[in-house]
């Protein structure tokens, strides 16, 4: 079984703004409404996929009742716990001329929460893989991921980190089994500006040395790199398409990544499916369906 882990999710409130302008009433031509969190959408992508999965994660106030409504409406089984204080928070994403981003703080999770996380962490099984994705609220240690991988040494699970800093950083000596910064968190983690591929894959080395087995550097419109556990180095350039919605185009890499590795068992269909599910994403409204990942597939065969 597939797990995902959203310590803050959200509700993505995205507006369209054809001409904002600050200090004056400005009225949106377009509103949508999205469960979100790297987690969840890494769930939804996997569903899309055609990969059962859990969401696991913290839900709050009458805006985590919402959340709950709009993952189980995309058919995600989630066993999500609620928190007593705060709600869930709400993410609010402009498009205009320039896109702008307010997101919201999320509950307050106390210690007795994180009990519970952890008694549902404690019934995964050999075999099965966990995905932790995207921030925590403020009032959580940024050790809360490598606290978890720690509670879970000994067991047979691969567990996927996508997060930022600290929280990326302090896993590494646990070995996880994919890591998927970006290329300029990459560089800020080692102090250094990565200039392109040539540059990723020596940093992304750097990475593997103090731990992670493979390591994937998603790199917006220049492609992407994975450098593999077994010494495999592969490159690509980002497949031809007209940018509609970059949000969760990262996550949707993580999962065709594991939908690639989970039915082909090799790095290089891993690679290539994780490639062309971002970009899917990236060219749609919503997040990628199976039908436009494979057809981005079949068409970009050459950067591969």
């Amino acid at each position: 079984m597939i797990y995902t882990l959203t310590f803050n999710p959200s509700l993505d409130y995205i507006v369209t703004v054809p001409k904002f302008t600050c200090g004056m009433v400005n009225r949106t031509t377009e509103e949508i409404i999205f469960p979100g969190g790297k987690g969840i959408n890494v769930s939804m992508v996997l569903k899309n996929l055609g990969f059962e999965n859990t969401a696991l994660g913290f839900y709050a106030g009458f805006t985590g009742m919402e959340l709950k409504r709009l993952v189980a409406d995309k058919g995600i089984h989630a066993e999500f716990i609620p928190v007593d204080k705060g709600m869930t928070r709400i993410n609010v994403k402009l498009r205009s001329e320039q896109e702008s981003e307010i997101n919201g703080q999320g509950p307050a999770i106390a210690a007795s929460d994180i009990d519970k996380l952890y008694e549902k962490l404690d019934a995964l099984c050999d075999g099965d893989i966990l995905v932790m994705a995207g921030s925590i609220p403020d009032v959580m240690p940024q050790t809360m991921y490598m606290d978890i991988m720690k509670h879970l040494q000994g067991r047979n699970l691969k567990i996927v980190v996508d997060a930022t800093r600290d929280l990326l950083v302090n896993v590494l000596p646990f070995h996880p089994f994919l890591i998927k910064p970006n290329n300029h968190e990459l560089g800020e983690i080692l102090g250094v500006e990565i200039r392109g591929k040539e540059d990723a894959v020596i940093y992304a080395k750097k990475l593997q040395e103090r731990g992670a087995r493979n390591v994937l550097i998603s790199m917006a419109g220049d492609g992407a790199v994975l450098v593999a556990e077994d010494g495999s180095v592969y490159q690509a350039e980002a497949p031809k398409g007209k940018l509609i919605n970059s949000v969760g185009a990262g996550d949707s890499m993580v999962a065709g990544f594991l939908a690639g590795y989970l039915e082909h068992g090799t790095y290089d269909k891993a690679f290539q499916m994780g490639v062309c599910t971002g970009s899917a994403s990236a060219f749609s409204e919503e997040l990628a369906t199976k039908a436009e990942v494979l057809d981005l597939l079949e068409k970009n065969q050459n950067l591969f």
